[in-house]
């Protein structure tokens, strides 16, 4: 299989990148794809219990992403939050509102399940400085 040199990937170091086949951000011209991204703690591998903190690391790691591609916050044009119960999101608006207030992109909310246990949101986003 080639890869495509027109193609950058960044990894955030997570174990799982490796072993599911997939990057945590992709850069494809003006666009960066942001994969689903949980609460852990990517230096510790720890997953807090509480939803809250769980959405604020899942912000920093894709923070860190978009800035590794030479993207910002301003950039997202798309999100899709998962919660894995329709009570999070209460706690979780607030949080969002934080990081997304004024830059207010598309985006959609689900209720599902997700791969672990101690998951309990998983965010994605697209984003486009063209």
């Amino acid at each position: 299989m080639t890869k495509n040199p027109k193609r950058k990937l960044i990894s955030s170091g997570s174990a799982f990148e490796e072993s599911f086949g997939y990057s945590r951000a992709v850069v494809a011209g003006d666009w960066c794809f942001v994969s689903g991204t949980t609460g852990y703690n990517y230096v510790t591998m720890e997953m807090p219990s509480s939803v809250a903190q769980q959405t604020s690391n899942a912000f920093q790691t894709i923070m860190t992403a978009l800035e590794a591609g030479g993207f910002e916050l301003g950039h997202v044009v798309r999100v899709q939050y998962t919660i894995t119960d329709a009570k999070y999101a209460d706690e979780v608006t607030p949080i969002l509102g934080k990081y997304f207030g004024e830059i207010r992109p598309a985006a959609t909310m689900v209720v599902a399940g997700l791969i672990k246990s101690e998951m309990k949101i998983e965010i994605e986003v697209t984003a486009f400085k063209g």
